[in-house]
């Protein structure tokens, strides 16, 4: 019961952060872009049930073609009349068309019997390369909040304008981090679905980048509290 993510529970986790969003910074964009990993998550929780359901139509077909490639390798054969061939010319030449023929089928079978899981490889990594973007783009909503800003020092006429307390500032960068993790664990529901090395390999890839953005912000929210240590 707990040794695998629940998509559902993940969905839900995210509908909370929007409203926790939305409550504190009704006009922030990172509201906007709560609601986009919302709508993949349901795309992804959607995607994953279809990964793990064979496709049994193509199953059947390709079972289908590999025996017709059989019983055509077998007409094949009696066609050369391999059993009746006594000169040694003749069974090299015989023997050889076979060879190749086996060859030719064998690789067709393989490439047929392999296309379901690598159709099924391709979509996922189009999907984690969406959650990829979504990272970049959460991380971007965070990149300009500085926790030195709040001091209001050394500032310029070309400053952004900074309205944020550091309370405010230390909840938006909590909310960035925690859309992040969430990402990453949708990231790993692909891992969950696949065994396949290629996925894994790019599942792993994605968590990393969500741990190491989650970092930065949280040595931005250190500071922010090493800066109110200061102030007492």
């Amino acid at each position: 019961m707990y040794q695998r993510l629940d998509p559902a529970r993940i969905i839900e986790t995210l509908t909370r952060l929007k409203a926790r969003i939305d409550a504190r910074f009704p006009n922030a964009g990172l509201g906007r872009v709560c609601a986009e990993v919302i709508d993949t998550a349901k795309r992804t929780s959607q995607r994953v049930a279809a990964l793990t359901a064979p496709s049994w139509g193509w199953r059947i077909a390709v079972g289908v073609l590999i025996v017709l490639g059989i019983v055509a390798q077998i007409a094949a054969a009696r066609f050369l009349h391999i059993d009746r061939i006594e000169a040694d010319a003749g069974l090299l030449q015989s023997l050889e068309a076979a060879v190749n023929l086996l060859i030719l089928f064998g690789g067709a079978a393989w490439f047929l019997i392999t296309w379901e899981e690598r159709r099924k490889r391709q979509r996922v990594l189009d999907a984690l390369h969406e959650l990829r973007s979504l990272a970049h783009v959460v991380d971007m909503h965070q990149l300009t909040k500085d926790p030195t800003n709040i001091l209001n020092i050394n500032r310029t006429p070309a400053s952004p304008e900074r309205t944020m307390t550091r309370f405010e500032l230390t909840r938006y960068l909590d909310y960035c981090a925690e859309m992040l993790a969430l990402l990453g664990k949708l990231a790993a529901l692909y891992g969950e679905s696949m065994r396949d090395g290629v996925v894994v390999d790019a599942v792993n890839d994605v968590e990393a980048l969500t741990t190491d953005l989650a970092r930065k912000i949280w040595q931005k929210i250190m500071i922010i509290g090493d800066l109110e240590e200061r102030r007492d």
